[in-house]
This record gives C-alpha cells, structure tokens and sequence, in this order.
C-alpha cells in the first residue's frame, strides 16, 4: 500500500460520510479504495462516535455461519450471528463469540519473516516457476472457499498438483465416511443432513451433534425443536456411545455400548423391530442375533427389546456420528445406522434424512481430503515428489496423527511456505512464514455444506483494517503469479483478492429466485456484502433414494482394535477449544460442559474402574498405545463404560503463542495411522494402557468449577 491510513484518518473519512470506504486490501499490490458495506445499510454507517455494524462470516470453523461485528471508530468489539443468515439465525457459538480474541490476540504473526512483501512475493513467484508443475503442492484448510477457488484455478491453468483440504474437525467427522455410506446405500454422493427438529425419537449413534459435529448451531436448533412440547409431543432422544458427551447428556436415555459394537445394534434394533411389526424380515437386519449383539455390546438385551418397542410406536430418526464411524469398521457402522431409517421409511420427509443442498458453485473437490488422503500426501513428501508445499489454514503437525510422520516428511521438502495467522506448530517448520489476515479483517465466501435446506454462499469482508504487516494470501498469490509470469500471469488477471472476489461472487447475478437481485454487477456485491452473503429461497434438500436400503447386504463386522492394552480409547474433540482455539484465554476460561475443567487435558476413568487401580481424582497417570505414550491427570467421570478411558483433543500445543503453548497433551499422539473402509483415521479403534505415575499432590491438579462435594462427596461434613 503506497500510504498509510491512520486512525485518525479513518475517522475523518468517517466524518465525510465515506464510512464505507477504506483501504481494505491491507498493504495489497492495488492501491485503491475499496468499499466496506455496513449491514443492512443501517442509518448510523456515517456517524463518528455511533456504532457501525458489517456482516461477515465466522472463520472458527468451517459451518459458514453468519456474523454481525459492531465496531466502534475502527474496533471490533463485539461478534452476534447474522439474524438473517438462514445457517445460524442470529445465533453463535462460543467460539464465534472469542473470534475477537484472535484479532486482538498478541501472539499473532506481525509481519513477512522475510522483512517486507515485495521479499516474501519474490519468493512465492521463485518457487512457482524454479519447479516442475508436479512438485508443487498446497495444502489448505476447510476454510474459506474463495481462496481454495483461487488456488484450484490456478491448479487447472498450469498444470500444478490440486490443492488438497483438511481439518481436525472434518477428521474426527468422519466426513468421507458419511458420504461413502449415503452413496452406497442411495446411490447419490452427498453429505446426509438429518432434520432432528421433525423428529419424534432420536437414536444418536456417537453424534456429539450439540458439540462440534458438522454444524451444531443448526443442529442445536433442530434439537430445541425436537424438545418443543407447546405444538407437539416433546420429544425423545436416545445416545448409544461408550462415553457420555455433552450431547449425550440432554438425552432421555444414554446406552453405554462397547466401542465399535453401534452397527451390530443398529442391526439387532433393525431386526427386533421386523419381528415386533410381524412378517417377513429385511435382509439387511436378517443375519443379526440380537442376543448375540447385546453380549457383544455389553447392553441388556431388555434395554435393545425396549428401544425396539419405542421405535415401532414412533417416528424415528437414527443418526450415524463421527465418535462411532471413528472404527475400522465405520462404514459399515454408517450403513447399518442409515438402514435403519428405512423402517421409518423417512428419507425425504419431515423428521427424516436428506442429502445436503449443494451450495453456490459447489464441487466434489471442495470436500476434504480423509486421513488415508492426507497419508498418501505425507507418503508424497517423504518421497521428494514435492518440492514447494504452501500451507494455509491448517495446522498438521498438531491436527494429525503424529504416527503418520508429517512433521519428519516436511524435512524433505526443499522449501515450505506458510501463511499462518498466528505461529503455530506448522509455521515453526517451514522455511518462510507470510502471515495472511485474521478472519475478521478478510474478504472472502463459504460455501454451506449442510445443516440448511437452502443452497448457501455466506459472504465475508474486513470489518476492520488490517491492524499488523499481514496480507490477504490471495494478492499474496496473485502478484506472484504475475511476477512469475507466462501461463501463471495468464491464469490471474485480478488487481486484487476483490476483483477475483467479484467475478466469483458475479456470476450469481443471472440466478433466479435469490435472496436479492441486483441491477448490475456493483450493485450485487454491495447486496452481498451488505447481506453477509447470497442464498436461494428455495429447499433443495435432496430426497435419498432409499428403496433398495432393506433389501441391501451390510457387513456386520467386527471392529479390529490396535494395540493390546487392557482399555479402548476414546479420544473426543473439546466441545470448547476445538482444534484450534487454545490460543484464547476465553476458551481456555470456559468450563467443559460434562467436567468443568478448564486450562487443561485431563484423563476420563469410570471411578470403579479407577478403585480397582487405586488411581484417584488429580492423580497423574501414564496412558500407553502401540505408537506413543502421554501423562496427564485422572478425572473420575461415572458417565464412561468401565472397560473405556477418554481424553479432549484441543490441548497439548508445542508452539501457537502464551495462552496455549504448554498445556495439556495431545491424544493424536496415540493414535495410529489405521483407516477404515471410507479412508477416515480410525481414531477410537485403539487399546491402551494405563500406569499409574504420582498421586495426586496437594494444590496441585486439574482446575475445574464443580464442587467436588456435590459431585463425589468429598469432605463431606468436615467442619471448615
């Protein structure tokens, strides 16, 4: 940027009534005035002390939920949900809420580790051309869409690899496995969306749907409206998983099943169901005991009897969750779960599943990559294949496995470049670090990959000005590929991120039944700005075609578990930190919502199992798989099978600044690289050991809400 804006100038272009304008490509290669479009033109956007409001899009996950920032003379002070984005409704989640706290955060990365930007372009336009097409690769989160558009066009002009996604989050989904079984059974790639809200039982197979799976604040929506009890029946929620989630504790009944076992008693529920109802049996349920699946389970076979009654007196709606697809039999988990809802012939129909409206411009590649993916990706690096990797918008060395080698095949690649925010596990190994913009200082769109019958582009754009030496990634690549020239010059012919923007955003101009229409191009994308993005009025929910689901064969089978230790291990994302919020002390501060732990990384145990080890609450213990080993502290939690020990991803960071570095551990660490049928890591199909390390030391231990008395009675009744 050729001057500098103050904000003292800032101010006075305010006073002007230009409010709306500022240089918001940051130090972008266009040195030119960009318009800012406040929210719903509200009638205070040109007053100097009121508040302005813009709407953008949370960049916490990849849910594209809508925001509304108030500022207040350049400040972001405060995040809400867009009451108008059909995603969200006005509604946020913690994390959306502590966004500001990565814009103000201190840790961030303030500036090209090259010294300036026409250094650090230099560099990425080097690399470009000094290699063959086919040893460049990018690897880039799940967020945000436009600049994964960007690199794919470039991809497709000159032949570079295609860039590859992936996420913790999408990881512990079990994404690809979804989708695999909905197009097994249906016949129809797509992700299923599962209308809780129509329902009037719900049976959750490990979906931690108020947590972090897929989209919660939709499905949180959906599960209000499956409790509202003044129009209709309140009604009923069933969680099968072998450790109560914060999910699982709003459930009417939790079934504390043996790990890997939820296909078998989807199968057997399937099964006992036919013979209540009378006639012939479905073949996909015909093969099942279900007095062998309840042994196999570790449930009553009464309780399975008594879940098949409420089923035939109820509409229900069975729902496959990453927890249980986390298997080396997942698939066939999904599929048995899935079939399940053939007998409540409910695909297509209120309180049943669909197949997940495909947002504006949506393609199979915008999906992310799965863990055998991602392992081939490493297999790659090792190898010297790549020569140039990019990395934006995911952490890998702290998201991935360790046992999958990332960080040792990075050494192999000749150079790394990262465009992380903040300076996390990943940016430390790279050979140059050029720090792209936080979320909240950024253009850009997400497309909405379920969790809304509306296809969905929620939009983004800066509602501040950059505060520190960052750039958008996208002018970052861009005036490299011109600096490069030839077929990469060729391939971008954008001044800046917003002039790519609009040509993408652009082309829904000709769409019919939109949320708004436009006279012209310009027009659009200030209603796009203005709205916090573009969405079709119309459901495009898909119905599955679920004719043949009763007379499919599904595989029973059995789950194979690595390692043999005496425990199976249950690794679960925190609902507050998820896999990139430990760097913000709010989510740090924030209690977990089954323990109220906060700060750090703590060990579930069933406190009998835990009396039979003489292991108690704060103790320190030792727990050991066949790829690595971590200590952390014990938290006596009765809500966790006997024979199963749980621990929160979220913790464990080695760098990623002060709030987080140095906290807790990591569960990835324990976990091997096997996959199951769809190529997702089989993360909870291990077994483990656990040894006792120190007891635990006065004052010394996990930090946490809850009174202790209340919860286990201790120090009951001593006088203080």
């Amino acid at each position: 940027m050729s001057e500098q804006f103050s904000r003292r100038d800032f101010l006075k272009l305010a006073g002007l009534g230009a409010a709306t304008t500022a240089i918001l490509t940051g130090c972008g290669p266009a040195s030119r005035y960009v318009k800012r479009e406040p929210y719903q033109q509200m009638p205070e956007y040109n007053s100097v002390g009121q508040s302005t409001y813009y709407a953008t899009t949370c960049r916490e996950c990849a849910a594209g939920c809508g925001l509304v920032v108030r500022t207040y003379q350049g400040r972001a002070i405060k995040t809400e949900g867009n009451a108008n984005h059909p995603l969200n409704l006005g509604k946020t989640c913690a994390r959306g809420q502590a966004t500001l706290q990565g814009l103000y955060n201190p840790d961030r990365v303030q500036a090209p580790s090259t010294g300036d930007w026409n250094a650090a372009i230099q560099v990425v336009a080097d690399a470009l051309t000094k290699y063959e097409p086919s040893e460049i690769a990018f690897l880039m989160g799940t967020a945000p869409d436009h600049l994964f558009d960007l690199v794919t066009d470039l991809a497709n002009a000159t032949g570079i690899n295609a860039p590859v996604r992936f996420g913790g989050l999408s990881m512990f989904e079990a994404r690809a496995t979804l989708s695999k079984a909905a197009e097994t059974l249906f016949g129809q790639a797509g992700l299923p969306w599962f209308d809780i809200g129509g329902a009037q039982v719900v049976f959750s197979f490990g979906a931690n749907f108020l947590e972090t799976w897929l989209s919660p604040l939709s499905y949180t929506r959906g599960f209000v409206g499956l409790r509202e009890g003044e129009t209709k029946l309140r009604g009923t929620f069933v969680q099968f998983e072998a450790r109560m989630s914060a999910t699982g504790a709003k459930a009417d009944h939790w079934v504390p099943l043996r790990p890997g076992t939820e296909g078998l008693v989807a199968l057997a529920i399937g099964k006992l169901v036919s013979e209540i109802r009378g006639g012939a049996t479905p073949r996909v349920f015909s093969s099942v005991n279900p007095a062998e699946v309840a042994e196999a389970a570790g449930v009553e076979l009464a309780a399975l009897h008594h879940l098949a009654e409420m089923f035939v007196n109820s509409k229900v709606l069975a729902i496959p969750g990453g927890a249980a697809l986390g298997q080396s039999n997942g698939l066939e988990i999904a599929e048995a779960v899935l079939a399940l809802n053939a007998l409540s012939d409910n695909f297509g129909t209120p309180g049943g599943v669909y197949l997940s409206a495909f947002a504006p411009n949506q393609t199979e590649t915008n999906r992310p990559a799965s863990a055998e993916e991602m392992a081939a990706f490493v297999e790659k690096m090792k190898s010297g294949a790549f020569k140039a990797v990019f990395i934006h918008g995911v952490n890998p060395v702290f998201e991935l496995p360790a046992s999958l080698g990332f960080k040792d095949a990075l050494g192999n690649v000749e150079q790394v470049i990262s465009f992380a925010t903040f300076p996390d596990e990943t940016a430390a190994e790279a050979d140059f670090v050029f720090p792209d913009h936080h979320g909240l200082e950024s253009w850009g769109y997400q497309r909405v990959a379920t969790g809304v019958a509306l296809p969905v582009l929620s939009g983004a754009q800066p509602v501040v000005s950059p505060f520190y030496d960052t750039r958008a990634t996208a002018d970052v690549l861009i005036a490299a590929a011109q600096l490069a020239g030839g077929k990469f010059a060729e391939a971008m012919p954008f001044k800046d991120e917003v002039e790519f923007l609009q040509t993408k955003v652009g082309a829904l101009l000709s769409e019919a039944d939109g949320s708004f229409s436009a006279p012209d191009a310009a027009t659009f994308m200030a209603y796009f700005q203005q709205h916090g993005g573009w969405f079709k009025n119309a459901n495009a929910l898909v119905a599955p075609d679920g004719s043949g689901v009763l007379n499919s064969n599904i595989e029973s089978a059995e789950p194979e578990f690595a390692g043999e230790g005496e425990f199976f291990f249950v690794p679960f994302v925190s609902p507050t930190l998820a896999e990139a919020g430990a760097n913000k002390p709010w989510l740090q501060e924030l209690p977990d919502p089954t323990t109220t732990v906060m700060w750090n990384t703590w060990i579930e145990m069933n406190p009998e199992t835990a009396h039979e080890l003489g292991i108690e609450n704060d103790d320190v213990v030792k727990v050991i798989s066949e790829v690595g080993e971590v200590q952390a502290y014990v938290y006596l939690y009765p809500a966790i099978r006997p024979d199963t020990i749980a621990m929160p991803f979220g913790q464990g960071h080695t760098a990623y600044g002060r709030y987080a570095e140095k906290r807790g551990v990591n569960p990835t660490d324990l976990i091997a690289g096997n996959f199951n049928g769809a190529g997702d890591l089989a993360f909870a199909g291990m077994k483990v050991k656990v040894e006792k390390v120190s007891s635990a030391v006065s004052g010394v231990g996990l930090s946490r809400m809850e009174s202790r008395i209340g919860v286990y009675g201790e120090a009951l009744g001593e006088e203080h």
